[in-house]
Protein backbone atom coordinates (compact mmCIF):
# COMPACT_ATOMS: atom_id res chain seq x y z
CA UNK A 1 0.00 0.00 0.00
CA UNK A 2 2.63 2.56 1.13
CA UNK A 3 6.36 2.08 0.68
CA UNK A 4 9.22 4.43 1.49
CA UNK A 5 12.63 3.51 0.09
CA UNK A 6 15.96 5.09 1.12
CA UNK A 7 14.37 8.49 1.81
CA UNK A 8 16.75 11.36 2.59
CA UNK A 9 15.39 14.80 3.43
CA UNK A 10 17.07 18.09 4.34
CA UNK A 11 15.23 20.63 6.49
CA UNK A 12 16.58 24.15 7.11
CA UNK A 13 19.88 23.05 5.61
CA UNK A 14 20.28 20.06 7.93
CA UNK A 15 19.82 16.43 7.03
CA UNK A 16 16.64 15.37 8.83
CA UNK A 17 16.19 11.86 7.40
CA UNK A 18 18.98 9.43 6.51
CA UNK A 19 18.00 6.73 3.98
CA UNK A 20 14.77 5.85 5.79
CA UNK A 21 12.84 2.84 4.51
CA UNK A 22 9.51 1.46 5.71
CA UNK A 23 6.48 -0.35 4.39
CA UNK A 24 2.81 -0.31 5.38
CA UNK A 25 0.44 -2.98 4.11
CA UNK A 26 -3.15 -2.41 3.03
CA UNK A 27 -5.51 -1.98 6.04
CA UNK A 28 -2.61 -2.18 8.48
CA UNK A 29 -1.98 0.15 11.43
CA UNK A 30 1.68 1.08 11.87
CA UNK A 31 3.25 3.48 14.36
CA UNK A 32 6.42 5.53 13.93
CA UNK A 33 7.99 6.19 17.30
CA UNK A 34 10.82 8.26 18.66
CA UNK A 35 11.79 11.35 20.64
CA UNK A 36 11.40 14.98 19.65
CA UNK A 37 13.66 15.83 16.72
CA UNK A 38 13.89 12.23 15.50
CA UNK A 39 12.38 13.12 12.10
CA UNK A 40 8.86 11.74 12.57
CA UNK A 41 7.02 14.88 11.43
CA UNK A 42 9.48 15.41 8.58
CA UNK A 43 8.79 11.89 7.36
CA UNK A 44 4.99 12.32 7.29
CA UNK A 45 5.20 15.77 5.71
CA UNK A 46 7.48 14.42 2.99
CA UNK A 47 5.13 11.51 2.25
CA UNK A 48 2.23 14.00 2.03
CA UNK A 49 4.11 16.20 -0.46
CA UNK A 50 4.75 19.14 1.88
CA UNK A 51 8.52 18.60 1.76
CA UNK A 52 10.62 17.39 -1.17
CA UNK A 53 13.13 14.59 -0.59
CA UNK A 54 16.73 14.87 -1.69
CA UNK A 55 16.82 11.16 -2.51
CA UNK A 56 14.66 8.05 -2.32
CA UNK A 57 11.21 6.92 -3.42
CA UNK A 58 7.69 7.06 -2.00
CA UNK A 59 5.21 4.62 -3.52
CA UNK A 60 1.46 4.65 -2.87
CA UNK A 61 -0.23 1.60 -4.31
CA UNK A 62 1.46 1.15 -7.67
CA UNK A 63 2.37 4.82 -8.16
CA UNK A 64 5.49 6.80 -7.28
CA UNK A 65 4.36 10.00 -5.55
CA UNK A 66 7.46 11.87 -4.41
CA UNK A 67 7.58 15.29 -6.03
CA UNK A 68 3.81 15.52 -6.44
CA UNK A 69 2.15 18.60 -4.87
CA UNK A 70 0.11 17.96 -1.70
CA UNK A 71 -3.29 18.30 -3.40
CA UNK A 72 -2.34 15.59 -5.92
CA UNK A 73 -1.17 13.29 -3.14
CA UNK A 74 -4.45 13.88 -1.29
CA UNK A 75 -6.45 13.13 -4.43
CA UNK A 76 -4.69 9.76 -4.66
CA UNK A 77 -6.09 8.82 -1.27
CA UNK A 78 -3.55 9.91 1.33
CA UNK A 79 -4.59 12.26 4.15
CA UNK A 80 -2.36 13.86 6.79
CA UNK A 81 -3.62 15.03 10.18
CA UNK A 82 -0.76 17.33 11.19
CA UNK A 83 0.46 17.99 14.69
CA UNK A 84 -1.91 20.46 16.43
CA UNK A 85 -4.48 20.01 13.68
CA UNK A 86 -4.13 23.20 11.60
CA UNK A 87 -7.84 23.97 12.00
CA UNK A 88 -9.72 27.06 10.81
CA UNK A 89 -10.39 28.70 14.19
CA UNK A 90 -13.20 31.04 13.06
CA UNK A 91 -15.13 28.36 11.20
CA UNK A 92 -17.54 26.10 13.04
CA UNK A 93 -17.13 22.34 13.40
CA UNK A 94 -19.19 21.40 10.34
CA UNK A 95 -17.45 23.98 8.15
CA UNK A 96 -14.03 22.68 9.22
CA UNK A 97 -15.09 19.13 8.41
CA UNK A 98 -16.42 20.05 4.98
CA UNK A 99 -13.07 21.67 4.16
CA UNK A 100 -11.61 18.17 4.39
CA UNK A 101 -13.76 16.98 1.49
CA UNK A 102 -11.85 19.12 -1.00
CA UNK A 103 -10.59 16.33 -3.33
CA UNK A 104 -12.97 16.07 -6.27
CA UNK A 105 -13.43 12.35 -5.61
CA UNK A 106 -14.67 13.06 -2.04
CA UNK A 107 -17.13 15.89 -2.66
CA UNK A 108 -20.00 13.66 -3.73
CA UNK A 109 -19.68 11.64 -0.52
CA UNK A 110 -19.44 14.59 1.87
CA UNK A 111 -22.77 13.93 3.58
CA UNK A 112 -21.98 10.25 4.17
CA UNK A 113 -18.51 11.08 5.47
CA UNK A 114 -19.96 13.73 7.78
CA UNK A 115 -22.33 11.15 9.24
CA UNK A 116 -19.39 8.79 9.77
CA UNK A 117 -17.37 11.43 11.63
CA UNK A 118 -20.32 12.25 13.87
CA UNK A 119 -20.79 8.54 14.66
CA UNK A 120 -17.14 8.23 15.60
CA UNK A 121 -17.12 11.47 17.59
CA UNK A 122 -20.62 12.22 18.96
CA UNK A 123 -19.21 15.21 20.84
CA UNK A 124 -18.48 16.90 17.51
CA UNK A 125 -22.10 16.50 16.45
CA UNK A 126 -23.19 18.17 19.70
CA UNK A 127 -20.84 21.07 18.91
CA UNK A 128 -21.33 21.17 15.14
CA UNK A 129 -22.23 24.88 15.12
CA UNK A 130 -19.50 25.86 17.59
CA UNK A 131 -16.40 27.75 16.41
CA UNK A 132 -13.24 25.66 16.37
CA UNK A 133 -11.36 28.21 18.47
CA UNK A 134 -13.78 27.63 21.36
CA UNK A 135 -13.30 23.85 21.52
CA UNK A 136 -11.23 22.05 24.13
CA UNK A 137 -7.90 20.50 23.14
CA UNK A 138 -9.42 17.04 22.92
CA UNK A 139 -12.31 18.26 20.80
CA UNK A 140 -9.93 20.03 18.44
CA UNK A 141 -8.00 16.80 17.98
CA UNK A 142 -11.22 14.91 17.28
CA UNK A 143 -12.08 17.57 14.71
CA UNK A 144 -8.66 17.29 13.07
CA UNK A 145 -9.00 13.50 12.79
CA UNK A 146 -12.54 13.86 11.47
CA UNK A 147 -11.46 16.37 8.85
CA UNK A 148 -8.80 13.92 7.67
CA UNK A 149 -11.49 11.27 7.22
CA UNK A 150 -13.65 13.58 5.12
CA UNK A 151 -11.41 13.06 2.09
CA UNK A 152 -12.27 9.32 2.15
CA UNK A 153 -8.59 8.34 2.38
CA UNK A 154 -7.02 4.99 1.65
CA UNK A 155 -4.21 5.93 4.05
CA UNK A 156 -4.71 8.19 7.08
CA UNK A 157 -1.51 9.58 8.61
CA UNK A 158 -1.58 11.26 12.01
CA UNK A 159 1.25 13.27 13.57
CA UNK A 160 1.29 13.01 17.37
CA UNK A 161 -2.49 12.64 17.85
CA UNK A 162 -2.17 12.33 21.65
CA UNK A 163 0.05 15.39 22.12
CA UNK A 164 -0.99 17.48 25.12
CA UNK A 165 -4.21 15.57 25.79
CA UNK A 166 -5.57 14.25 29.07
CA UNK A 167 -5.34 10.45 29.58
CA UNK A 168 -9.09 9.86 29.13
CA UNK A 169 -9.13 11.83 25.87
CA UNK A 170 -6.09 9.90 24.63
CA UNK A 171 -8.01 6.69 25.28
CA UNK A 172 -10.97 7.99 23.24
CA UNK A 173 -8.75 9.08 20.33
CA UNK A 174 -6.90 5.76 20.25
CA UNK A 175 -10.19 3.82 20.36
CA UNK A 176 -11.46 5.88 17.41
CA UNK A 177 -8.31 5.08 15.41
CA UNK A 178 -8.86 1.36 16.01
CA UNK A 179 -12.43 1.69 14.72
CA UNK A 180 -11.26 3.66 11.68
CA UNK A 181 -8.74 0.95 10.89
CA UNK A 182 -10.83 -2.13 11.66
CA UNK A 183 -14.37 -1.06 10.77
CA UNK A 184 -13.72 1.43 7.98
CA UNK A 185 -10.76 -0.56 6.58
CA UNK A 186 -8.53 2.52 6.42
CA UNK A 187 -4.76 2.04 6.54
CA UNK A 188 -3.45 4.08 9.50
CA UNK A 189 0.05 5.45 10.11
CA UNK A 190 0.68 7.45 13.27
CA UNK A 191 3.72 9.06 14.85
CA UNK A 192 3.87 9.11 18.62
CA UNK A 193 6.06 9.88 21.59
CA UNK A 194 3.51 8.00 23.71
CA UNK A 195 5.04 4.67 22.79
CA UNK A 196 2.99 2.42 25.06
CA UNK A 197 -0.38 3.61 23.72
CA UNK A 198 0.79 3.54 20.10
CA UNK A 199 2.17 0.01 20.27
CA UNK A 200 -0.96 -1.26 22.02
CA UNK A 201 -3.15 -0.37 19.04
CA UNK A 202 -0.68 -0.92 16.18
CA UNK A 203 0.36 -4.11 14.43
CA UNK A 204 3.94 -3.02 13.78
CA UNK A 205 6.23 -0.14 14.59
CA UNK A 206 9.37 1.69 13.54
CA UNK A 207 11.59 3.58 15.98
CA UNK A 208 13.26 6.68 14.52
CA UNK A 209 16.33 8.11 16.21
CA UNK A 210 18.35 10.99 14.74
CA UNK A 211 16.64 10.61 11.39
CA UNK A 212 17.37 6.89 11.05
CA UNK A 213 15.36 3.72 11.62
CA UNK A 214 16.88 2.34 14.82
CA UNK A 215 14.42 -0.52 15.36
CA UNK A 216 11.52 -2.12 13.51
CA UNK A 217 9.25 -5.03 14.28
CA UNK A 218 5.91 -6.26 15.48
CA UNK A 219 4.42 -4.23 18.30
CA UNK A 220 4.80 -6.96 20.89
CA UNK A 221 8.46 -7.37 19.95
CA UNK A 222 9.13 -3.66 20.37
CA UNK A 223 7.33 -3.60 23.74
CA UNK A 224 9.61 -6.43 24.87
CA UNK A 225 12.77 -4.77 23.50
CA UNK A 226 15.31 -3.79 26.15
CA UNK A 227 16.17 -0.69 24.12
CA UNK A 228 12.55 0.46 24.12
CA UNK A 229 12.07 -0.41 27.79
CA UNK A 230 15.17 1.50 28.86
CA UNK A 231 14.96 4.53 26.61
CA UNK A 232 11.21 5.09 26.22
CA UNK A 233 9.26 3.26 28.89
CA UNK A 234 11.54 3.97 31.85
CA UNK A 235 11.71 0.28 32.81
Amino acid sequence: MLKVEDLSVYYDGLRALHSVSLEVEDREMVCILGPNGAGKSTLLQTIAGLLEPRAGQIILGDRTIQGLPPHRVAALGLALVPEEGWLYPQMNVTENLLMGAFPKEARGQARERLDLVYRLFPRLKERRRQMAETLSGGERQMLAVGRGLMSNPRVLMLDEPSLGLAPMIIKDIMAALVRINQEEKVTVVLTEQNIFHALKISRRGYVLENGRVALAGRSEELLASEHVKKNYLGL
